[in-house]
């Protein structure tokens, strides 16, 4: 069984500008995390 997930919220001017800062490599690294977190991007 899967862990339950709660439902989160996020500003989606912010997330655009971290998603963008984030493929050009310009994101600090607690926000890449962040981003990747909230998008479930794996990072093999």
């Amino acid at each position: 069984m899967e862990p339950s997930r709660s439902l989160l919220w996020v500003n989606t001017p912010v997330l655009l500008e971290a998603l963008e800062r984030y493929q050009e490599d310009r994101l600090a690294h607690p926000m890449k995390l962040w981003v990747e977190q909230i998008l479930e991007l794996n990072q093999n």
